[in-house]
């Protein structure tokens, strides 16, 4: 007989890296089944604006890793397989080249998002005993056991799944730390790497995986590397004055104002990619009339909505004045209507535009740049205005 009353919650889990997070005074918080920082004693203001005027570094190790490979040896099999459940060209995607999509359900919705690189990967890497070409995976924390399922479920006829628990995940971003970086490890050529270009490279001794990505809308990149070696790799990066340890919170506003979709919050397995605003993830060649149009799950239900239109969009929110709303919010057309039209998904203070900045889902008919709707806030409405939702440049190095 369960006694579920008297069941303890399950404990958290914690990164490589709790003890210095400790030690560098962060406040801890649970988030997606991990204990990870949501402060240091810079506070959430200055650390958002440490990121977007210097550099900031960020624990991500729980996020999950995972390298899918055909049983045929053929890179090009592994690609194909990996097409039957997201919508993006994985066929295409090149050597080094890393690439935005989702995995979808049956009804369209996003089970989650994630990145997905194509690489070679030597032993240091993956304890085998040649190198390899494989497909490299990130997806988020709170959603990676089922993902790993669900790839298990549909591809292991094809495919070896290999998740890799024993490797942490560090993001350093902002307008300055590529050039900090390259200068720390003396890796020139990592200034060179473009938004998406992903390859291996040894970083003070550590055999990592560095990505030019992240998720807070300024130039950065993000480096995985093994959960033994975390602590001594962040370490040397945080003894440059010019990056600071960054916490959820920071993490949380600048991608928010950056306009980037948070999982669970502004996309969901509801929420279609065309609903969300994410067509653009879609290429040509998944698209109808495309040369492998469809063919991922849900497919006939996003194809018809790009070329149909959606009920429901995902925007940009400008709050009038300075109180924020918050995920949830119910809102309206006008200040005494009933009926709701949407609702937003994120809310919060933006510091870099210092002002309240949020994103939601509203009906399709007063989903236009400039339209005012209303939300409700402890039983007032609030005027806000549609705008789009990107609040601050990006700032990604393409050239």
């Amino acid at each position: 007989m369960s006694d579920s009353a008297n069941t303890a919650p399950p404990l958290l889990q914690r990164t490589a890296l709790f003890d210095l997070h400790l030690e560098l005074g962060a406040k801890m918080v649970g988030f997606a089944g991990y204990e990870l920082p949501i402060q240091y004693p810079l506070g959430v203001l200055k650390e958002h604006l440490q990121t977007r005027q210097s550099a900031g570094v960020f624990d991500v190790s729980h996020m999950g890793q995972l390298l899918i490979r055909a049983k045929s040896g053929r890179l090009e099999d592994a690609k194909v397989a990996l097409e039957k459940l997201v919508p993006a060209d994985i066929v295409s995607l090149a050597q080094g080249r890393q690439r935005y999509s989702q995995l979808t359900n049956s009804a369209g919705g996003i089970i989650d998002d994630l990145m997905i690189s194509n690489l070679t990967l030597s032993p240091a890497i993956t304890g085998l005993a040649s190198p390899i070409e494989t497909l490299y995976l990130v997806v988020n924390g709170a959603c990676k056991v089922g993902d790993m399922a669900h790839i298990q479920k549909h591809l292991a006829p094809v495919c070896d799944i290999t998740p890799l628990p024993q490797r942490s995940l560090i993001a350093i971003q902002g307008p300055l730390a590529v050039m900090a970086l390259a200068e720390i490890f003396n890796r020139p050529e990592m200034t060179k790497m473009k938004f998406m270009d992903n390859r291996e490279m040894n970083l003070g001794g550590h055999d990592s995986i560095v990505s030019r990505s992240g998720y807070t809308g300024e130039d950065g990149v993000e480096v995985s590397v093994a959960s033994s070696e975390a602590v001594d790799l962040t370490r040397k990066i945080l003894s440059d004055s010019r990056i600071q340890p960054i916490g959820l919170g920071a993490r949380d506003s600048l991608r928010l104002e950056a306009g980037l979709c948070l999982y669970g919050n502004d996309i969901d397995e509801t929420i279609s990619p065309i609903e969300a605003g994410l067509q653009w993830s879609i290429q040509k060649s998944r698209r109808s009339g495309g040369e492998r149009a469809g063919g991922f799950a849900g497919s006939d239900i996003i194809l018809k909505q790009m070329e149909q239109g959606v009920s429901r969009l995902r925007v940009g929110l400008k709050p009038d004045g300075r109180a924020p709303i918050r995920g949830e919010t119910l809102l309206f057309a006008t200040e005494d209507s009933t009926e709701s039209l949407g609702r937003v998904t994120s809310g919060g203070f933006g510091p870099t535009v210092n002002a309240p900045v949020a994103m939601g889902l509203v009906a399709k008919s007063h989903s236009q740049l400039g339209t005012r709707l209303f939300a409700e806030v402890r039983g007032q409405r609030m005027a806000v205005t549609v705008v789009d939702p990107t609040f601050v440049e990006h700032h990604f190095y393409r050239s």
